[in-house]
């Protein structure tokens, strides 16, 4: 099968024939051209779609990355970018194998192509010539013959006429005769012109266009195997990817395998859990029993009615039940709690005095008669509506902390168990810190000894100065960790015990942080959901000793205005209150004045402040009369 033999009369269709393949090999190029650009295109798409997915540093969405699911998260974005690179690597590699090679290659195609059929038409230029030289020899043939044939016709009339002389008839004669020699002549040139062409047709219809064509034929078909092998390419760029590929994909599903529930609820527990106590149970309130009116924290002032002793079952004040409080109860113990006949200041300007007042210490005589609200009642009341202090000056700091994001060095903004959390970070970090500086002060070290055995490598002098700064900054460093590990120490030692599972339990009270823990009273629940007091570890605001027993020395002792009964046991550790057991019966000398605390009296010699929610108050009636 030849296209020399089989098609030596379609030069013309051969030529368009093969033009088409250049086309289409051109198109191919193309195609894969627009598919690099596609996989590019593709691959960035990808890329800025897990940039976009990735935390951004020293923000808090990289806190949320240490949850098994935000990590596998992570994991996938990261497989996500090898796999882009992967389609990139498929675009480099088309282009480079596929584009770039059969670019080159149609350019040599045209040229080889175009010297083909070049040859091709110069071989049918020929073949015209010799057939126009023999058509031309055939008609001066042609015309000589018929020539020679008219003089001898007119030879034979002139023989034949007997009025022709004999001059006359010897000419015609030799005229007849030349030409003869002519039409020989005329046919022996064309003779050997047509010997001469069949030749040359031979030639070129079994060897010259064979030949040309048999070239053809091979480029043709190389062509054709050239972008096989391409297509072939095409296909192993992408197959020699797919490992790497699988492998992402593999990575992305054993990321997903690695997502525990139970560690990330775990975790959860560890972020927010604050290491204090839930409330207590709320007893049943039996309103089938005549009872009277409780003082209560929300009452500035009570009614007064008569003072005779009658029991109450289970009666609890309704300040006691602070987690229930509404939207806008929170919002005025937030800003300081105010007396219903007192005006309303928008939260704006509330919020304006917290940042710009200086905190005030109140004497102890304001504090006796209920003038002004405690230092400590202002921070426990916060603690039990939304777990910030209400302090001028502590209020700021935690405005202030949440605006900016600020806090204390030692994180006594924070629960117990999130403080221990952030301090040994904080420990780590530091310890961390130390082995950087101490592998570089080793790595100086041995540089030093270096230069000391060879010193035309360097000078050894030159490295102590730094070596003197590595010192110093590892010995700050050291001292930052003892001063981190003392408070760290601290607050384990405050901690409830590890075993005790049901007392770690945190954050259903205190969820926001707190700033200046330290400064007032610690608390605790009791079993009926409020609190009691505990002496503080850290400093706190004292009135000098002095100042406190002569303003009680100036006071006249107050008249009893009715009784009380404890419902709980209340340790009163701090100046002004009083210790009372469960049950006790007392005189009632001070009513809650709204600040939360009631003023009570054991015998002469024993008074002071208890929660007004951890007793039940009977005031006299003439006492509430008056």
């Amino acid at each position: 099968m030849s296209w020399g033999t089989e098609l030596w009369d379609q030069f013309d269709n051969l030529e368009k024939h093969t033009q088409w393949g250049i086309d289409v090999l051109e198109k191919y190029i193309k195609f894969v051209k627009e598919r690099t650009e596609i996989e590019l295109s593709y691959a960035k798409q990808l890329r800025n779609l897990s940039k976009k997915y990735q935390p951004k540093k020293n923000s808090k969405e990289e806190e949320e990355y240490r949850y098994t699911s935000t990590r596998a998260f992570l994991a996938t974005l990261n497989e996500m970018n090898d796999y882009a690179g992967q389609h990139e690597v498929i675009s480099e590699n088309m282009t480079s194998l596929i584009i770039g090679e059969l670019t080159r290659y149609v350019q040599e195609l045209k040229q080889e192509r175009k010297s083909h059929f070049h040859d091709g038409r110069k071989a049918q230029q020929h073949i015209e010539t010799c057939w126009k030289q023999l058509e031309a020899s055939k008609r001066r043939f042609e015309r000589d013959c018929k020539e020679a044939d008219r003089a001898q016709q007119y030879f034979e009339k002139m023989d034949a006429d007997i009025n022709v002389t004999k001059a006359d008839v010897e000419k015609a004669r030799q005229q007849a005769q030349l030409r003869h020699q002519m039409a020989e002549d005329s046919k022996a040139e064309y003779s050997s012109t047509l010997q001469k062409f069949n030749s040359e047709q031979h030639d070129h219809y079994y060897t010259h266009i064979p030949n040309i064509f048999q070239k053809i034929q091979e480029m043709e078909e190389r062509r054709i195997v050239r972008i096989g092998e391409s297509m072939k390419t095409f296909a192993d760029v992408d197959r020699q990817v797919i490992p790497i590929i699988g492998k992402c994909l593999d990575e992305i599903t054993k990321a997903a395998e690695s997502v525990d529930h139970k560690n990330d609820s775990q975790m959860v527990i560890e972020a927010f859990k604050s290491g204090f106590e839930p409330p207590g149970d709320v007893d049943f309130e039996d309103f089938t029993q005549p009872m009277k009116r409780t003082v209560s924290e929300s009452s500035l002032s009570n009614s007064r009615g008569d003072g005779k002793y009658e029991p109450k079952f289970g009666g609890k004040s309704k300040g006691k039940l602070w987690p229930f409080i509404k939207k806008n109860k929170i919002i005025e113990t937030l800003l300081g709690t105010k007396s219903p006949k007192q005006q309303k200041e928008p939260l704006s300007h509330r919020f304006n005095e917290f940042m710009t007042s200086k905190p005030k210490i109140h004497c102890f005589r304001s504090l006796k008669r209920g003038q002004t609200q405690s230092l400590y009642f202002h921070k426990e009341l916060m603690k039990r509506t939304l777990g910030t202090p209400t302090c001028a000056i502590e209020a700021r700091e935690y405005v202030l902390s949440l605006k900016l994001g600020a806090g204390p060095e030692d994180f006594s903004n924070l629960p117990p168990e999130q403080r221990r959390k952030k301090l040994q970070q904080k420990v780590d970090e530091l310890n961390k810190d130390i082995q950087k500086e101490m592998d570089q002060r080793d790595a100086l070290t041995k540089m030093k000894d270096v230069y000391i055995k060879n010193p035309q490598m360097g000078d050894a002098a030159s490295v102590d100065h730094r070596l003197s700064e590595l010192e110093q900054n590892i010995e700050k460093l050291r001292l930052e960790v003892q001063k981190f590990e003392g408070w760290l120490a601290d607050v384990e030692g405050r901690l409830p015990a590890r075993t005790e599972q049901a007392r770690r339990q945190s954050g259903l009270y205190e969820a926001q942080n707190t700033s200046a823990v330290n400064s007032c009273a610690q608390d605790r629940e009791s079993p009926d959901g409020s609190y009691t007091e505990e002496q503080s570890q850290e400093t706190e605001m004292k009135v000098p000793a002095t100042d406190f027993d002569d303003e009680f020395d100036d006071e006249e002792p107050l008249p009893t205005i009715g009784t009380c009964k404890a419902l709980y046991t209340f340790e009163g550790q701090n100046e002004g209150t009083i210790s009372v057991a469960e049950g006790e019966m007392l005189y009632v000398i001070e009513e809650d004045k709204g600040d939360g605390w009631t003023r009570i009296r054991r015998n002469e010699d024993e008074e002071g402040y208890v929660p007004t929610s951890y007793v039940e108050v009977y005031l006299d009636k003439n006492a509430k009369d008056s």
